[in-house]
């Protein structure tokens, strides 16, 4: 009691304390005093542990104000000299704002950058700025800010035009230069810089405090209490389950409060969880460290003195303060900068903002984030002050990256995430390069942090362990940082800037240099391998550096001096790495065709190889340039051009391509011995797919390539050849003297001769990628698109492409852009996508000839589709199916002489050995490959010779002769076929079907060649002409012949068709009475919606209730079961068959969603209220099964269901436990079935009384049927004497039992049906002897009709025959259940039923609560009253026809129809009045006479209306949907087919629709013609309590016709949405931002999904706010967009749930889901409604059941917790 009393105390003290408290007075005593500092902290010490932490449970409003009066108004005060309101608002006045904007982004906000014109991918624009900026019109990214930086506009360095948007645009007359002090007095300065320094000093040592029971000099509370709190603070180690498990241990607390314990803990970085004494707090604490030091290290907890926890708590405010005061004015801004940036007395290092950095990893989350804030809103919006800030930056850099990595906090909460704010800016990152050395200190740093070397000094990531894996992701950081110092090249170059870029590349290739080499990989011989290589460290080291490499080469190529030096740099690492490689290598000499060369003997597939060459690559890169630059041809003196070794360039990238073959060529992977072998194989495939992968090609293969082309363009060709057979290992095969007889090799191993065989296609592959690669500037004469159009094109030759597939096809620069947009439309169309799929890009036609099959950057299965296209395109042209290669651009002059490859003697040489082993296909030791490839080379060495021909002007111009070397035969003593003979003799060879078109194509060519150097030389024109001429016969006849082939095969074909026909017709004949008898049971079998479509009489009206109904023949109807595939008559006594059923609660149609759940224990649900708040659907996908067969069936699946959850323990997509299956034939979800019943005939002899006879035998019948039930039940006396009063009508036997008419089977699936629909629709348990089963089918049934009615009008479908067969026969199953249902339950409780919904027509004395009509869904009624009415007749034995009643009670229901609407009819508009025919005015005057009479029995509750026009329109307009699902239900409740007007959309509806229901067209005169009768009904009606009580407000008033509901609007713009999620906050943490805001689609409102803060209970089970809704609003069922993903969800129940694409599409119509593209997103109004439809339709569960069953993860996902 002691602590609850002084608890009590101390407000009451503070507050004596507060009234005596002056501010004026406070601030005056501080401007007297001489030492601020010691006052302010004595203030400070005095009240600060008196406003905060008193208790357990903080109270932030009163804390708040009070800190404000207390303690922050004294500081303005003092601050402004006078009255704080009016000084602020002066400074405001004054102050000249900055053109910077300084948005600081809140989580998930959108945020803007131009593709055009951002400097870098992190210049951003926030949404205001944006939309006033002229960046909207161009091509522009949008994402979701992770919050923490700000809005760019303003900043010119970070945009290369439209710097400023409409707001931030400067003033002309505004002086930039201007000091913005200048505008401040001297006091003023002063009396801000001394309470700067007091309110910053204090916070930045209160929040680097690290003592827990003691304060900093000065801050000594005058009296101290025993009060502590023990703190948690949060890590990024343990888990939420783990922290709520434990603190549920340690401080005893509830889940609901660990949950929010634990949240508070995530957000804000630290959260008290006990308070008391320290022995009290200390105890929690040793449980806390014991729970959760088991399996890591222990949750962070101290025990902390509650003045320490106050302090601090104000120090964060403070901060906040002073963000919120330099708000006011830039001059506040600048003297705060220079408070914090300020040296101390202890020298470097020692101003505050120093030591907040410095004490960075110290501080818990909270605090991190209010004074990067405060960093942000001051230091970095200054920009003299942002300059400082750098530097100081920069000095601690390696310091402050020390402590990130040994921080556990993520990168965002660290200070070291400030550097893109800084970095990025071009100015600010040089001169951190020139003073500071910034590009030297980030990569030392980053090299020190990798400290694992083999003995050579080269990375080693073998061993790692899982805390150094985590320091490695960590010191990745610093990759991005030296990105953002690179992002910018320069324009101009200062003597220190190259100096110190120099400095920072030398210190790069000594990274390099730890990388050249590094995990190199030995091929297994035998079976022992010590553990699986470690491969995908360096693999993630090499990504990472890509954009690196490329953005050191772009800086390289803008200064020539920096390009030499650098070259020179390069050059010099890679012959250190090359001397440190010495591997024991032996010297060789290759001889072959005449040439011989020295090499050195290395196999690659026995020593150690690397794929890691980032120095010979980066030198690959820097070669080029010195061709595009042209320094190789204007300072060749200057480079080692001459000091090249050839042979050593071209080494390791040769055994990295040789061993990407030897891997497909499969001989890493060694059949028969143990798995291990296929471990190294399946890394080194990883490894070879990631070199050739587009993320890092660049920097990998493509540069390997390029090394070749330098080394080879510098060697002689023959020796470039030789030394690649060498490390292809296939010299052996080729120099051989009998190589062209493919040396005698038949008892080879087979496994050899394929591996030699793939070996030989990737050495031919590679010698046409080093010929043929040009399109790289400064190694072919190309522009810098080109290379981009190329890579696009040979995309779209494998098939059209979506455009976010282009994008990850081609690789990104450090910018993120590939480029593709520039040139897309030179190369493609595009083409629109529709409903579903997505936006297409088309290879336009012209550009096909640019195909090169052999592409360098095709794998193996591209080059197969993008083959298999192009010659099936060439095939449809018309064209012969060669594929010869495209035309290419010449080289540049430093890599001119590669094309002599193409004619030099070894390549010659292998090129004939290919072909004589093709022209002796028996050995089989070639393949048809290889072939191919010799074809290619063959056809580009001629297409080199005529392009040179073609563009000489004199003869001797040309030093390219392949056709003549081609010509010559082998030298003596072989005397081998030359080339040229070799390809005539396989011309016509068949084995070689199908190289002929491109064998003829380069036979063509060599001719062509041949004429030009003829002409060249002058020979007479005749020789050519000649020539020319004989070639065009040899063509023309080839064209002759091919036509006469398609002839042939096409006169065959018809011949066969000819045949088939005839045969056919000759087994119909044979088979006559066969086909009449199927003919006859297919129409029997047909839908009887579309049977019997005219009536039996040509004269009679269609009409399907009441006396005059159509009696359409009787028809057997024969179904077949799915299960069994036996035929079943449909008959009352034979076996049950069954339709499979899905039975769902709604809120689709739903009018007022507020209204609560009902109690389903007591809820009564006989009348339907007209809002449908909660209505029950049927569906069916109209598959047909036996009952047995069903039944066998469902018991197979709950068998198979068991064995299945002791085995795995998920969910399926359907739940056995609530009766749910998967239809066997089409799996769509069901969870009951509906029995499929005979239609009832009703005999048309029977007894028709009129609307007033009827009335009094129903009287009758009802007070007999109410005396009989009295007898059921325990009566009393004055009962008895009611009972002697009413005899039965002796035609009417109240207890006469019906017999049943339907067989056991078919009694078993009514009482099936009729559970299952009471059980989902109530939600209660399965109860066959509940008297609410029958009324929950009926309603059903009225509710399905009604759904499906306002479906077609949504849809703009006719009535009748455009409803699938499956919603046919489902609702004609209902209707007939519905009539049948009451035989399977108790007749005394049916017939009570019946009672009680007459009683709402036609008042009974003896039912009590009888609703008002206003309350009473009519369809509904007119549904139950029908299908209720069968229990009443079956005792009736008078004769009274079925149909006369059915009629009678339907005219009656739709007078009170028709009274319900002249109620609830809004008030008249002012239209014009419409002219009116006779007909009309008829109808007009009737309706105006029954509103009027309506008025004088309710009163002034009804407004006067003058217009009968009015009044008619909304009568017609009101019950149209009444009538339309009246006829749907009397249509499949007797089969009577519907005219043919109602199958379309005509005029003349009306009168058609009511002369099928046996309605006049004037509905008013059902009133008019028996007005005796009707109107003491109406006065009843009318005079019931319920309608002047809802006509005055008090109820639900729905008008009609009720509107169909649709899903909510959304904007057009995705931004709009995201925008608004932004500004969301967690409705229950206290302002905090949702991290996943999600839209319920169908109410509009904004929730704050997946998180334990919203979780809540449902049914005893801990569920997320989005579960939890769609209980509320869709009865089980939402439709959610997930709008920081851009996906839509679908919810159905706590486990069902599935992610459909969203509406929202790019120009490009691809959805963007997560928005990693960020491509802009706009409404798609088609892909909308088809969610929309989804709704409408009652198809969510369905979709959900489909999408679980098509993609297994969707059923592992806890759906409830979203």
């Amino acid at each position: 009691m002691a602590a609850a009393e002084s608890d009590r105390e101390v407000p009451s003290a503070l507050c004596t304390e507060f009234l005596n408290f002056s501010v004026k007075d406070t601030a005056s005593k501080w401007l007297q005093v001489t030492d601020l500092y010691k006052e302010v902290y004595h203030h400070l010490a005095r009240y600060v542990p008196k406003i905060y932490c008193l208790g357990p449970n903080l109270n932030p409003q009163s804390e708040d104000l009070l800190a404000q009066m207390l303690l922050q108004a004294p500081l303005e005060w003092y601050l402004c000299g006078e009255d704080p309101s009016t000084g602020l608002a002066k400074l405001e006045q004054n102050n000249q704002p900055s053109q910077l904007c300084g948005h600081v982004f809140k989580v998930g906000e959108p945020t803007y950058s131009c593709r055009e014109c951002a400097a870098d991918p992190t210049c951003v624009l926030c949404m205001q700025c944006f939309l006033g900026s002229v960046h909207k019109e161009h091509r522009y990214r949008m994402t979701t800010s992770g919050g923490g930086g700000f809005c760019d506009c303003g900043d010119t360095e970070a945009w290369k035009k439209g710097p400023y948007c409409q707001k931030h645009e400067p003033n002309i007359s505004d002086s930039c230069q201007e000091d913005p002090l200048a505008h401040l007095s001297t006091d003023m300065i002063a009396r801000c810089y001394n309470v700067f320094s007091v309110v910053l000093k204090y916070a930045v040592d209160m929040l680097t405090w690290d003592k827990e029971d003691e304060l900093p000099p000065g801050l000594e509370p005058p009296d101290r209490s025993d009060t502590y709190y023990c703190m948690l603070f949060n890590d990024e180690v343990h888990t939420y389950e783990q922290v709520i498990y434990t603190l549920q241990k340690a401080v005893n607390c509830t889940q609901k409060e660990a949950v929010s314990f634990a949240t508070t803990v995530d957000r804000d970085g630290r959260k008290s969880v006990r308070f008391g004494d320290f022995a009290f707090c200390e105890l929690a604490k040793s449980v806390i460290v014991r729970n959760t030091s088991r399996q890591s290290k222990p949750l962070r907890v101290q025990v902390m003195h509650s003045s320490v926890v106050a302090h601090q708590c104000f120090a964060l405010k403070a901060l906040h303060w002073l963000g919120h005061v330099i708000g006011y004015s830039d001059a506040l801004r600048r003297i705060l900068c220079q408070v914090g940036l300020e040296r101390g007395p202890e020298g470097e290092n020692s101003s505050l903002v120093d030591t907040l950095m410095l004490c960075d990893s110290k501080m818990w989350k909270g605090a991190r984030n209010v004074y990067h804030q405060l960093f942000m809103s001051s230091l970095l919006m200054d920009l003299k002050y942002k300059k400082l800030f750098a530097i100081q930056f920069a000095k601690n850099y390696r310091r402050l990256q020390t402590d990130f990595m040994e921080d556990d906090h993520e990168r965002v909460v660290s200070v070291t995430s400030l550097s893109v704010q800084l970095f990025t800016v071009p100015t600010m990152a040089r001169m951190l390069i020139t003073e500071e050395n910034l590009m030297t200190t980030i990569i030392r740093t980053f090299v020190d942090h990798l400290r694992h070397r083999d003995l050579q000094g080269r990375f080693q990531f073998e061993r790692y362990t899982a805390q150094q894996a985590f320091k490695f992701r960590r010191v990745q950081s610093l990759i991005g940082d030296l990105k953002y110092v690179l992002i910018s090249r320069p324009t101009e170059w200062s003597d220190q800037l190259r100096e110190k870029f120099l400095e920072g590349l030398d210190t790069f290739l000594e990274l390099l240099k730890c990388m050249q080499g590094m995990d190199p990989v030995v091929r297994q011989v035998g079976q022992h391998i010590e553990m699986e290589p470690e491969w995908e460290a360096a693999f993630t080291l090499q990504m990472k550096l890509t954009h690196i490499i490329s953005m050191i080469q772009e800086w390289c190529a803008t200064d020539e001096r920096v390009l030499i030096e650098a070259y020179k740099k390069c050059l010099t690492a890679l012959t250190h790495c090359h001397s440190g490689f010495a591997d024991g290598e032996q010297p060789i000499t290759l001889s072959m065709c005449g040439h011989s060369v020295d090499t050195i003997r290395y196999c690659v597939s026995q020593e150690k190889v690397s794929i890691h060459l980032p120095v010979s690559r980066l030198l690959a890169g820097l070669h080029v340039l010195l061709s595009k630059m042209e320094v190789a041809y204007r300072f060749p003196e200057q480079l080692p051009l001459s000091e090249l070794s050839p042979p050593m360039l071209i080494e390791h990238p040769l055994r990295c391509l040789v061993l990407c073959a030897q891997v497909h060529a499969g001989m890493w992977r060694r059949n028969g011995f143990s798995l291990v072998n296929q471990v190294v194989h399946s890394v080194l495939w990883l490894q070879i797919y990631y070199y050739h992968n587009v993320k890092c090609r660049v920097e990998m293969f493509d540069k390997d390539l390029i090394m070749l082309q330098a080394g080879a363009s510098m060697m002689d060709p023959n020796h470039f050849l030789m030394i690649v057979l060498s490390r292809f290992e296939l010299y052996h095969i080729f120099s051989s003297a009998e190589c062209r007889k493919r040396y005698n090799r038949e008892n080879a191993n087979k496994d050899v001769v394929q591996q030699n065989n793939t070996l030989t296609e990737e050495m031919l592959h590679l010698i046409m990628m080093v010929v043929g690669e040009r399109f790289e500037s400064g190694i072919g004469q190309v522009e810098g698109c080109d290379e981009i159009k190329r890579e696009i094109l040979h995309q779209l030759c494998i098939r059209p492409m979506a455009h976010s597939e282009l994008v990850k096809a081609l690789p990104e620069n450090e910018n993120k852009e590939t480029g593709m947009e520039r040139v897309i439309d030179c190369v493609a169309s595009f083409k629109k996508p529709g409903v579903t799929g997505r936006g297409l890009y088309e290879l336009r036609p012209e550009c096909a000839k640019q195909f090169n099959l052999y592409f360098h950057h095709y794998s193996r299965a591209d080059q197969s589709k993008a083959e298999e296209a192009q010659r099936k395109l060439k095939r449809q042209n018309g064209e012969d199916t060669a594929l010869p290669p495209p035309v290419l651009p010449p080289f540049c002059p430093l890599f001119a002489s590669l094309v002599n490859i193409l004619q030099c003697d070894v390549l010659l040489g292998m090129l004939g050995a290919v072909l004589q082993w093709a022209v002796e296909p028996s050995a089989g030791h070639w393949s048809e490959s290889m072939l191919q490839r010799v074809l290619h080379l063959i056809g580009m060495a001629l297409l080199e010779e005529q392009q040179q021909l073609e563009n000489s002007s004199e003869d001797n111009d040309v030093y390219f002769n392949f056709t003549l070397k081609m010509s010559r035969p082998g030298e003596a003593p072989s005397n081998t076929a030359s080339v040229l003979a070799l390809l005539e003799n396989l011309q016509n060879a068949p084995h070689l079907e199908v190289h002929e078109d491109m064998i003829r194509w380069l036979l063509k060519t060599v001719a062509g060649i041949k004429t030009l150097r003829e002409r060249s030389a002058s020979t007479s024109t005749v020789t050519a002409s000649g020539s020319r001429g004989q070639e065009e016969t040899a063509c023309d006849k080839d064209k002759a012949e091919r036509k006469r082939k398609a002839e042939m095969a096409r006169l065959r074909r018809e011949k066969v068709m000819a045949q088939m026909s005839e045969m056919q017709r000759h087994f119909i004949n044979e088979n006559k009475e066969l086909f009449q008898q199927s003919l006859e049971e297919l129409d029997a079998s047909t839908s009887t919606s579309l049977d019997h479509r005219y009536p039996a009489s040509p004269d009679a009206a269609l009409a399907c209730v009441g006396p005059r109904r159509s009696r359409p023949r009787e028809k057997r109807q024969v179904v077949t079961c799915i299960l069994c595939q036996e035929e079943q008559e449909i008959r009352a006594d034979g076996k049950a068959m069954v339709l499979a059923a899905f039975v769902q609660r709604s809120t689709v149609m739903s009018k007022n969603r507020t209204r609560p759940p009902h109690d389903p224990k007591r809820y009564d649900p006989l009348f339907m209220h007209p809002d449908l708040s909660f209505g029950t659907h049927t569906g069916s996908c109209g598959h047909i099964m036996h009952s047995h067969c069903w039944q066998r069936y469902f018991e197979a699946v709950q068998a198979k269901e068991q064995r299945r959850q002791q085995r795995l323990r998920v969910h399926t997509s359907y739940d056995v436990g609530n009766g749910e299956f998967l239809c066997p034939l089409c799996e769509c979800l069901s969870n009951t079935v509906i029995p499929l019943l005979p239609r009832t005939m009703g005999s048309s002899s029977c007894e028709q009384p009129g609307l007033g006879q009827w009335l009094k035998t129903s009287g009758q019948q009802i007070k007999a049927m109410h005396s009989a039930h009295r007898k059921l039940q325990p009566v009393s006396t004055v009962e008895e004497t009611v009972e002697e009063e009413c005899p039965a009508p002796e035609v009417f036997t109240v207890d006469y039992i019906p017999t049943n008419p339907y067989s056991s089977t078919i009694k078993e699936m009514l009482t099936t049906f009729g559970s299952a629909t009471y059980k989902v629709g109530l939600k209660v348990h399965p109860n066959e002897q509940d008297p609410r089963i029958p009324i929950m089918c009926w309603s059903s049934c009225a509710y399905t009709i009604q759904s499906i009615e306002r479906l077609l009008v949504d849809e703009k479908k006719p009535l009748f025959g455009s409803l699938p067969c499956r919603q046919d026969d489902c609702l004609s199953s209902l209707a007939r259940f519905g009539s049948a249902c009451w035989t399977a339950a108790c007749q005394p409780t049916v017939q009570g039923h019946f009672i009680r919904l007459l009683a709402a027509l036609i008042p009974d004395p003896q039912v009590e609560a009888s609703p008002c009509i206003l309350d009473v869904d009519m369809l509904h009624l007119l549904v139950s009253v029908v299908l209720s009415y069968g229990s009443v007749h079956s005792q009736d034995s008078s004769g009274l026809s079925v149909d006369a009643v059915q009629l009678h009670l339907f005219h009656l229901i739709t007078v009170a129809h028709m009274v319900q609407i002249l109620l609830t009819s809004g008030p008249e508009e002012v239209t014009m009045e419409q002219e009116s025919g006779e007909a009309e005015r008829g109808e007009e005057e009737g309706a105006c006479r029954l509103y009027n009479t309506l008025r004088t029995l309710v009163g002034s509750s009804l407004p006067e209306v003058g217009s009968g026009w009015h009044l008619w329109r909304c009568v017609k307009t009101g019950i149209l949907p009444y009538l339309r699902g009246a006829a749907l239900f009397f249509h499949h409740l007797h089969g009577v087919p519907a005219p043919p007007e109602l199958h379309a959309l005509c005029p003349g509806q009306w009168e058609v629709l009511c002369g099928y229901l046996s309605l006049p067209s004037n509905l008013l005169q059902l009133f008019h013609g028996q007005q005796e009768l009707l109107e003491p009904l109406l006065h009843g009606w009318c005079t019931h309590p319920g309608i002047q009580q809802t006509l005055q407000g008090g109820g639900v008033l729905v008008s009609f016709p009720r509107e169909s509901n649709s899903l909510i609007d959304l904007p057009d713009d995705y931004s709009a949405l995201i925008n608004q999620a932004s500004s969301f906050t967690c409705p229950k943490s206290g302002g905090d931002k949702s991290r996943a805001p999600t839209l319920c689609l169908v109410c509009g409102s904004m929730l704050c999904s997946q998180s334990y803060c919203c979780q809540t209970e449902l049914e005893g089970e801990d569920v997320g706010a989005c579960t939890a809704h769609t209980f509320a609003c869709g009865a089980g069922v939402g439709i959610f967009l997930r709008v920081r993903e851009s996906q839509v969800l679908f919810l159905a129940g706590k486990t069902k749930g599935c992610f459909y694409a969203p509406p929202y599409l790019d120009d490009y119509g691809e959805t963007d889901q997560g928005l990693r593209r960020g491509n802009p997103l706009h409404l798609c109004h088609e892909r909308y409604r088809k969610i929309q439809k989804l709704w409408r339709q009652h198809s969510i569960t369905e979709e959900i059941g489909h999408a679980q069953e098509a993609n297994q993860t969707l059923v592992g996902i806890d759906w409830q917790h979203l």
